[in-house]
């Protein structure tokens, strides 16, 4: 199955997709609810970071999907698929609003992971972008391992921007 396969079937039958998208923000919120004033809270941080992960890697995905379908494809706002391009990103958003109202990010466990990998594919992004946009052609001796190496600095210099930033 490929992921356009997979993307018409959950188009011609998207109400699964929808209630799970739409299930997580009051999962969380009734989860809030039952977490308040407990003082176990090592253990609501394992609740929350089982949320963080099931809403954060399909919120992540679509976010990536639509740099993607926008950037690279040329896609139209107008043909977006609402389900599987907008819903994850406002499920994602909703969730984590509702999550950080309640306990700090830092106690969550791994959460630090997903802003690393989410600052890491927005770099490469923005790399592929800005080669995908400059027409530039190159005689050099340079051998590649050495090009290689400088895409991977530049990624961890903006990196460890991203982290003196926030």
């Amino acid at each position: 199955m490929t992921l356009s396969q997979l993307f018409s079937y959950i188009s011609q039958h998207p109400w699964p997709a929808a209630f799970y998208f739409i299930l997580l923000p009051f999962v969380t919120w009734f989860i809030g609810i039952v977490a308040t004033g407990s003082k176990d809270v090592k253990f609501w941080s394992y609740i929350y970071a089982v949320l963080v992960y099931a809403v954060c890697i399909p919120g992540v995905f679509a976010v990536i999907l639509n740099i993607y379908l926008f950037l690279f494809e040329r896609q139209s706002i107008w043909e977006a698929n609402i389900i599987l391009q907008y819903l994850p990103i406002l499920s994602m958003a909703i969730s984590l609003i509702l999550i950080k109202n309640k306990i700090p990010f830092k106690l969550i466990p791994g959460f630090g992971k997903i802003s690393g990998f989410l600052t890491l594919i927005a770099a490469l992004i923005g790399v592929m972008w800005f080669f995908d946009r400059i027409r530039l052609v190159a005689f050099t001796y340079v051998p590649f391992s050495v090009i290689l190496t400088g895409f991977i600095l530049t990624l961890l210099a903006i990196r460890f921007a991203w982290s003196k930033l926030f």
